[in-house]
Formats: structure tokens, sequence, C-alpha cells
């Protein structure tokens, strides 16, 4: 996402003639879309990307699990509430 953001930036201050960026080539300017391209293929071949998608879903599910237990009067799942 860095490299499409830094890649519009780089392409408005080259459209609207801004300097030093206005004499670059356009090779330059371009740059950070294909570095983005390159990003997006390697994290998508190696499982970057459903590995992150799979920690969020466990965060998730967890802090469900969490909810449920005190919304049970369980507290936290590992303490135990002391007998009176």
């Amino acid at each position: 996402m860095w490299f499409v953001a830094i890649g519009l930036g780089l392409l408005g201050l080259k459209f609207f003639e801004v300097a030093p960026v206005a004499a670059w080539d356009w090779w330059l300017v371009l740059a950070p879309f294909a570095m983005a391209a390159a990003w997006w293929h390697w994290a998508d071949s190696s499982g970057h990307t459903q590995r992150k998608a799979m920690e969020a879903m466990d965060e998730k599910k967890a802090q469900r699990r969490q909810r449920s237990l005190e919304a049970l009067g369980q507290g936290e799942a590992g303490k135990k509430k002391p007998r009176k």
C-alpha cells in the first residue's frame, strides 16, 4: 500500500510539474507501482497474505471466546474465583 501511495504522490508531482520531480524520467515516477506489483506477487505466492488473514481471524476468535466467558461469569479462562 505504501508503494501505491508513494507512486500516486510522485505521479501528482510529475503531472503538476513540481520541481525536482518534473525533471525526472517517467520510469522513476512509475517505479513504485512496479514495486507494489512485485510485493503483491511475492506476498500472495509466499502465503504471507493468507497467514496474516489467519492470524487476524484467530485473534478475533480468541476475543470472542473471552467475551463469551465473561458474559457467562467465568471471568478470565485461566483464573478461578476463590470459594467463600
